[in-house]
C-alpha cells in the first residue's frame, strides 16, 4: 500500500491510499460517515483480482486530511481531480458507500474524467420531494440529523459524546454502541476481522476529532451543489430493504430519478451486508466500465 498526502489547489492536503493493481484501471472510493479511506485487505484483493487500482482517501476533516469547513458535497470533485493529477491518472470510475454515495454521484455529474459511478446504500438530498427523509432510520441517526438541523452548537456535543463512546468500545462492543442502527443481517457481518477493521477505520476517521463528521452531516442537510439529472455516466445503485441507517425509501426515490440508473433493491440486505456479499459483482460492473468506450 502506498500512502501519500496530496496538496490541493487551495493549499489543503488530502491523505490518499493507493492500493490494488498498480497498473490497473482506477476506482476512486468514497468512504461512509463517519469513516476513513483505510483499506480492508480482503476487499483490496477482490479489486486486484479484477485488475483494479483503488484510490481511497480520507475526506476533508477525517484522518490525515485538512478540514474544509462549510464544504458542500460537490466540492469533492475538485479534490479528486487534484489527487488524480498527482497520481497521473486520467480517467476513473467512482464508488461510494453510505455517506460516500453523494460524493460518488457528484463525480458522475460534474467530473468529465469520471466514466461511471456506483453507490451502496445512498441517501437522497435532504430536500427530496415527497420523501420523509428520516422515516425508518434507527434512533441514533434520527437524533444525529435533528442535531445537524439545529446547527453546530447542538451537533458538536452530540458527535463528541458518540465519538467518545466509539473510541472506548472494543471491536466486539461496537455492535452494542450501534444497536439501534443494526438489523440482524448487519450485526451478523460486524464480527471478527471486519469488526476490527471497522474499529481501526473509525479511529483513523476521528484522529482530528469530529471535524469531518460534523462537516459531512451539515453538507447532507444542505443542497449538494448539483442536481441528480446532471449525471450522464452509467450509474449503479445497491440498496438493502432492511437498512436502518439509510432506509430503503431513499434507494427507491433515487432509482426513479437518476437517469438510466441500474438499481438493485435487495430484500435480504441491510446497510453493511451489501459490501460483504456483493462487492465482487460491483467491482465487476466497475471494471467493465473503467475504460472509455470506443
Amino acid at each position: 500500500m502506498t500512502e501519500l498526502d496530496v496538496t490541493l489547489r487551495d493549499g489543503r492536503t488530502l491523505h490518499v491510499y493507493d492500493v490494488g493493481d498498480p497498473e490497473g484501471n482506477a476506482v476512486v472510493e468514497h468512504h461512509g460517515t463517519p469513516g476513513s479511506g483505510l483499506p480492508y485487505p480482503p476487499d483490496v484483493e477482490r479489486a486486484r483480482e479484477r485488475g483494479l487500482r483503488l484510490v481511497r482517501y480520507d475526506r476533508a476533516g477525517y484522518g490525515g486530511s485538512t478540514p474544509n469547513p462549510g464544504r458542500s458535497v460537490v466540492d469533492v470533485v475538485a479534490d479528486i481531480e487534484d489527487v488524480l493529477d498527482a497520481l497521473e491518472i486520467e480517467r476513473y470510475v467512482s464508488l461510494g458507500g453510505s455517506g460516500g454515495c453523494p460524493h460518488s454521484f457528484a463525480c458522475g455529474a460534474r467530473s468529465g474524467r469520471c466514466l461511471a459511478a456506483a453507490a451502496i446504500a445512498a441517501p437522497t438530498p435532504f430536500s427530496a420531494d415527497g420523501l420523509d427523509w428520516m422515516a425508518g432510520m434507527g434512533e441514533a441517526n434520527v437524533e444525529e440529523f435533528n442535531a445537524a438541523l439545529a446547527g453546530p452548537e447542538q451537533l458538536d456535543p452530540y458527535l463528541e459524546r458518540h465519538a467518545a463512546e466509539f473510541e472506548a468500545a472494543t471491536p466486539e462492543q461496537i455492535k452494542e454502541v450501534m444497536a439501534s442502527l443494526l438489523p440482524p443481517v448487519d450485526a451478523a457481518v460486524l464480527t471478527g476481522d471486519r469488526a476490527v477493521q471497522f474499529k481501526r477505520s473509525g479511529e483513523r476517521a476521528l484522529a482530528q476529532g469530529i471535524a469531518g463528521w460534523r462537516d459531512d452531516d451539515l453538507a447532507f442537510t444542505r443542497p449538494w451543489g448539483f442536481d441528480l439529472d446532471e449525471i450522464r455516466v452509467p450509474t449503479l445503485l445497491w440498496q438493502g430493504v432492511q437498512d436502518l441507517m439509510v432506509p430503503v425509501a431513499h434507494g427507491r426515490w433515487l432509482a426513479e430519478r437518476i437517469p438510466g440508473v441500474e438499481a438493485h433493491i435487495s430484500e435480504e440486505d441491510g446497510h453493511l451486508s451489501i459490501t460483504v456479499g456483493r462487492l465482487g459483482e460491483i467491482y465487476d460492473w466497475l471494471a467493465a466500465r473503467s475504460v472509455p468506450s470506443q
